[in-house]
C-alpha cells in the first residue's frame, strides 16, 4: 500500500503548489488503479530530483502494480537515497509483491536494512519502545470510531463510551509525553525514529480543547524541532492550524475539518487567505485542499483569488 506522506524536496523550476498537485493527480490515478498512468505522472513530477523519499516510494508502487520492474526499483532506489526508512512497511506492503522474486529485491532490502542498522545504533532504544507503544494506545479506539458511529450511531452509549476511553487514554499519554520532553527535550527522529518521534506530537495533537493552553504552550519546541529537521513542518502546520481553532480564530493550511451542524456534513473549520491556501500547503508539505477534502468524503472547490476575479 502506497503511504500518502508528501514529502516536497524541491530543485528549482517547478513551483511546490505545481509539484504538490502534479503528485496528488498520480495518487488519483493510484486510486482510480490507473496504475500505467499513475507511474506516468509521478516520473513527470519527481524528474530533475525533485521530490522527496515517499514520493519516490509511491511511485515504486504504482509501476510495481503496473507491472514496470525496472521502473518500480529505479524508485526504490530513489526512495532509500532520500532517506526512505520504513523496512517493515516495504517488507509488507502488497503492493511490491512482483518484486519480491527478482534478485534486486534481496539487494535492496539488504541495502536498507545496512542503512536502518546504522541509524538505530544512535536511537535511545527504551525511549523508542516507550513512544511506540504509546502510538499504539493512541490510535487503539480511535480506529474503532468509524464502526461503532456507523454501526450505533454517535449519540449510542457504545460511541460515547468509546469516546470516554479514548479521552482517558489521552490523558495518560500526555502525561508520559509531557515526562519525556522534560527529561529529553523534544523527542526528534535522530533520537528514536519516525514513528515514536511522530507518537508524541500525535499525542499534542489530540489535547482536548479545554487544554489548549498546554498544546499552544509546544508550539514553539514544535517550531524549534521543525527547524532541525526533527519533525516534519506538515506535523507543525496541522498543531497551528488547531490551535487557532481552539482559540475561534481562521486557521492557516485548511487541516482542520468539522461537521456543519445544520447539514450534518464535514466542511473545513474558517480558512484564513482562502485563495492562497493551496500554497502555504504546498510551502509545508501538504497535498493540495481538493486531495486533502477527499480523504473525509466531501468535494471541495477551491476559492479563486480576488485578482484572477472578473
Amino acid at each position: 500500500m502506497k503511504t500518502f506522506i508528501l514529502s516536497l524536496l524541491l530543485a528549482g523550476g517547478i513551483s511546490t503548489a505545481a509539484l504538490a498537485q502534479s503528485i496528488a493527480d498520480a495518487n488519483s490515478k493510484y486510486e482510480a488503479k490507473d496504475y500505467k498512468a499513475s507511474g506516468q505522472m509521478y516520473d513527470q513530477a519527481l524528474k530533475d530530483g525533485k521530490g522527496g523519499s515517499s514520493d519516490h516510494y509511491n511511485a515504486a508502487c504504482s509501476w510495481a502494480l503496473a507491472g514496470d520492474k525496472s521502473k518500480a526499483f529505479a524508485h526504490l532506489e530513489k526512495a532509500v537515497e532520500k532517506g526512505w526508512m520504513d523496512i517493515s512497511h516495504m517488507k509488507q506492503d502488497s503492493d511490491l509483491s512482483s518484486l519480491r522474486d527478482d534478485k534486486r529485491w534481496a539487494q535492496l532490502v539488504q541495502q536498507l536494512q545496512t542503512k536502518v542498522d546504522k541509524a538505530e545504533a544512535n536511537y535511545n532504544k527504551p525511549l523508542k519502545e516507550q513512544l511506540e507503544r504509546i502510538h499504539e494506545t493512541d490510535q487503539k479506539y480511535r480506529m474503532m470510531l468509524g464502526q461503532v458511529q456507523q454501526e450505533h450511531g454517535p449519540q449510542s452509549e457504545q460511541f460515547q463510551e468509546l469516546i470516554r476511553k479514548m479521552q482517558a487514554t489521552d490523558k495518560e499519554n500526555l502525561q508520559q509525553v509531557q515526562a519525556i520532553i522534560e527529561k529529553h527535550g523534544w523527542p526528534g527522529k535522530s533520537l528514536v525514529g519516525n514513528k515514536a518521534s511522530n507518537a508524541a506530537w500525535l499525542v499534542i495533537q489530540h489535547i482536548s480543547p479545554e487544554e489548549k493552553e498546554i498544546m499552544e504552550g509546544y508550539l514553539p519546541l514544535l517550531r524549534e524541532a521543525a527547524a532541525k529537521g526533527e519533525l516534519s513542518k506538515s506535523s507543525v502546520a496541522l498543531t497551528e492550524d488547531r490551535v487557532r481553532m481552539y482559540n475561534n480564530q481562521p486557521q492557516v493550511y485548511g487541516s482542520q475539518v468539522r461537521t456543519n451542524p445544520e447539514t450534518n456534513k464535514p466542511e473545513f473549520y474558517q480558512i484564513e487567505d482562502e485563495a492562497n491556501v493551496d500554497k502555504r500547503r504546498a510551502a509545508v508539505g501538504l497535498e493540495p485542499l481538493r486531495e486533502y477534502a477527499k480523504r473525509f468524503g466531501f468535494e471541495y472547490t477551491p476559492a479563486v483569488p480576488a485578482e484572477t476575479k472578473k
